[in-house]
């Protein structure tokens, strides 16, 4: 059990990804994978409007209703990217939330992200809707997702000035073969006191250990994107991390989510699953403590 930031939000596990729910996973699919993260103890699912068009959010909220568990569940969703709702106006976040709500078949959202920066939009026009949100009880926080160290600080400044509801996390892209966060936004993340929830955590399958030559990539959705990595630094970080995972008996995919479990501010890596059994490779990664000579050795291996 871990404390989401300075919220009251208690999280438990992985940040299970939603965003194969209704891609590469059907109802019934998602549905098993569901069950198996809660009855694993876990508890913090993570969506988008985006994300199968918001088929993901409507199988996350049918999956809550038929199981009777939004009371035991954290839930995040995120607005801005998806074409249909796409941008930070006070008019499009308020519809979105009404879309999302309704998907999800709830009340309220625990934690709603602004998916992606909206330089169009005043930011002090977009913080005013979050804080809406928030006053009607709609959404207890508000987090970001895709923004620069600046674009952060200006949000965070203008809801401390005008008394607004204040982001409370940032989802960056970051795991151990993508650390550009690690530059600009994780300095301005310390110093404003915020957690992170890292999304592709495992690099879109290659640091599961899935892609380890062409052959392997078939025609997965992901593959193309993951082929990327399969380079003398991508074969240098698999090779550690096959040794820690050797070592401890789990998964290559649980270790690479335990280096990011182990990175300061990080509270809860996410990462998706379409099937129980990629799932189980996942889970042990919350408790999983790897030691210092561990994380140094990783972080060394994916040095550019």
């Amino acid at each position: 059990m871990a404390k989401l930031g300075n919220t009251d939000l208690d999280v438990r596990g992985i940040n299970l990804g939603g965003n194969v729910f209704g891609w590469t996973a059907d109802e019934e699919q998602s549905f098993a994978v569901l069950d198996a993260y809660t009855a694993a103890g876990g508890n913090f699912i993570d969506t988008a409007d985006l994300y199968s068009q918001g088929g993901s959010e409507t199988i996350i909220g049918d999956w809550l209703t038929k199981r009777g568990r939004r009371d035991d569940v954290v839930i995040a969703t995120k607005t801005g990217m998806w074409e249909q709702r796409k941008g930070l106006s006070a008019a499009n976040i308020a519809a979105a939330a009404e879309d999302s709500l309704r998907r999800l078949r709830t009340d309220h959202i625990d934690l709603y992200y602004a998916h992606i920066d909206d330089p169009d939009t005043p930011v002090e026009e977009t913080m005013r809707a979050f804080d809406a949100l928030v006053r009607a009880g709609k959404v207890r926080y508000v987090a970001a997702s895709n923004y620069s160290a600046e674009r952060l600080s200006e949000a965070l400044s203008i809801s401390d000035r005008e008394g607004l509801a204040k982001y409370v996390a940032l989802q960056p892209h970051y795991n151990l073969v993508e650390r550009d966060y690690e530059q600009d936004l994780a300095p301005a993340v310390e110093r404003e006191g915020l957690t992170i929830l890292p999304y592709f955590s495992l690099a879109k399958g290659f640091l599961a250990g899935k892609y380890r030559s062409k052959d392997d990539l078939g025609d997965s959705p992901r593959a193309a994107r993951a082929s990327s990595y399969l380079d003398e630094r991508g074969e240098r970080v698999l090779a550690a991390l096959d040794e820690v995972a050797a070592a401890r008996g789990v998964s290559v995919a649980a270790v690479s989510l335990a280096w990011l479990f182990a990175q300061p501010t990080v509270t809860a890596p996410i990462a998706s699953a379409r099937s129980v059994e990629q799932l189980n490779d996942l889970l042990p990664a919350a408790d999983l403590a790897l030691t210092t000579e561990e994380v140094d050795a990783l972080t060394a291996a994916s040095v550019s």
